[in-house]
């Protein structure tokens, strides 16, 4: 797993810390909607139909979302780089899980965020997930983007133009 981008432009000066993110980690926000959506469906219910089968198919979207986030923590613990957003990133990971997403990590919690909904048979967290994808959009995933384009350049740059940020 050495495919990790190291090209004289990644050996601009670092900072001493990384994206200068929000300081609430990502992941709340996906389990605030997730939370908030079944404090919600506790006063006003707002139920999924069709169980069992919903909930099979949330299941399946728990694993698939665990999954995609596996492979990103994987990728970044194979290339010794961090997964802390305020901390600076010694690699450029363009391989792996992160061929196919910018954001293999965030797109599973979002997937893990749905099958959650679908498995406890309620809508609510579904229709608080855009707010958490807003949030993690704007306030960690466009400061990391700035970051890394200010890090790796033209890499990064060429990086975003072939890799999707989210699937």
């Amino acid at each position: 797993m050495t495919n990790a981008v190291k090209t004289p432009e990644a050996k601009k000066p670092v900072r001493k810390k990384g994206a200068e993110v929000f300081p609430i980690p990502p992941p709340l926000y996906y389990g605030a909607a997730f939370a908030g959506g079944r404090f919600l469906h506790g006063a006003v219910p707002l139920e999924v139909p069709g169980r069992p089968t919903t909930a099979l198919v949330g299941v399946g979207l728990l694993i698939a979302g665990l999954a995609l986030d596996a492979a990103g923590v994987a990728a970044v613990i194979a290339h010794r780089t961090t997964i802390v957003p305020h901390r600076p990133v010694s690699k450029l990971i363009t391989t792996g899980i992160y061929r196919f997403s910018r954001n293999p990590m965030y797109t599973g919690l979002a997937v893990m965020t749905t099958g959650g909904a679908l498995l406890a048979g309620t809508w609510w967290p579904l229709l608080l997930l855009p707010i958490a994808l807003l949030a993690v959009n704007q306030l960690a995933i466009k400061p990391e983007e700035a970051y890394l384009g200010e890090r790796y350049g033209s890499v990064f740059a060429d990086y975003r133009c072939r890799v999707r940020r989210w699937l």
